[in-house]
């Protein structure tokens, strides 16, 4: 959930990366060493502080934590601390209210394995995918290198409602934003924003793209997407729809785990989602190497 600005909290560009092989896939145990020198997991940039507000106001039921999602559980702040500490591996102590968060590595590994398996099912099966995201300058080129292995293995990676607008409320008030793909990823864009194919968007967390993406699939003539593949808004607000969805989550963003736990979301991997988008190519290798889609 944090912003797309730097981070102030990741190492330098070329640190953490330099301890896995170059081109090739990383080994699980490599992986492993790789995600706190990248603060992709361990000690993370987002403060404990902000992780115990999300989770206040998702208990209140705030749409913007919600994410398009509607819980069947009675989600109260103590019972979203006990899931984040199951699902993420922060801490369960609810004295704990100052100071850096944390996400289990091990935790984090395990659900990189059952994304890779999904995304290998999707591959054998040649299931029509959409990708979607709302940090694109952080993890278009995650998406974007998936799609173009799924797509090469078969799969239409589908693109609905290109070029459409719709009425997003953000922090400025409510702004139009129009549906745009690059390599294969949706995003949305502010109107007057960089032109179509341009590889920044907007950060956004809401689940109206995604709804309004699907409703233009369902009447075209083209198929549905059997997965989804993104964060936030995207996941939630399909898996809400009942579709299959999965994708990376942050400490602070409670509801992919929520819908994972209630059987919403298929898959959803703990991690820091907004470092340098060049740290998360490891991952990226490491995901097409165990689904056998590396090109």
């Amino acid at each position: 959930m944090t912003s797309p600005e730097p981070n102030a909290g990741a190492p330098d560009p070329g640190g953490p990366e330099s301890s896995v092989p170059g081109p090739s896939a990383p080994t699980r145990g490599e992986l492993r060493a790789y995600l706190p020198a990248a603060r992709l997991a361990g000690t993370v940039a987002t403060p404990r502080e902000r992780s115990l507000r999300s989770y206040r106001l998702f208990a209140a039921r705030d749409p913007r934590l919600l994410l398009g999602l509607d819980p069947e559980g009675d989600w109260g702040r103590r019972e979203l601390l006990r899931l984040m500490a199951d699902r993420c591996g922060v801490s369960g102590d609810p004295s704990y209210t100052v100071g850096p968060e944390t996400i289990d590595p091990d935790r984090t590994l395990a659900a990189l394995d059952a994304f890779a398996d999904r995304l290998a099912a999707a591959a054998r099966a040649r299931l029509p995918v959409l990708f979607g995201t709302g940090h694109p300058h952080r993890l278009l080129d995650f998406y974007a290198s998936l799609a173009a292995a799924l797509s090469a293995a078969g799969c239409a990676v589908l693109s609905p409602a290109q070029g459409q607008c719709i009425d997003i409320t953000t922090r400025f008030g409510l702004r139009t934003h129009r549906v745009d793909y690059v390599r294969g990823v949706a995003l949305v864009r502010e109107i007057g924003g960089p032109e179509p194919g341009a590889g920044t968007g907007a950060h956004s967390h809401s689940p109206l793209p995604v709804r309004m993406v699907l409703a233009a699939a369902a009447r075209s003539s083209g198929p549905l997407p059997a997965l989804v593949i993104g964060d936030h808004g995207w996941i939630c607000g399909a898996g809400q729809l009942g579709i299959a969805a999965m994708g990376p989550a942050d400490a602070d963003d409670p509801a992919p785990f929520v819908g994972e736990a209630e059987g919403t979301v298929a898959v959803a991997v703990p991690l820091d989602d907004a470092v340098r988008s060049a740290y998360y190519r490891p991952l990226t290798r490491y995901v097409l190497n165990r689904a056998c889609l590396s090109q």
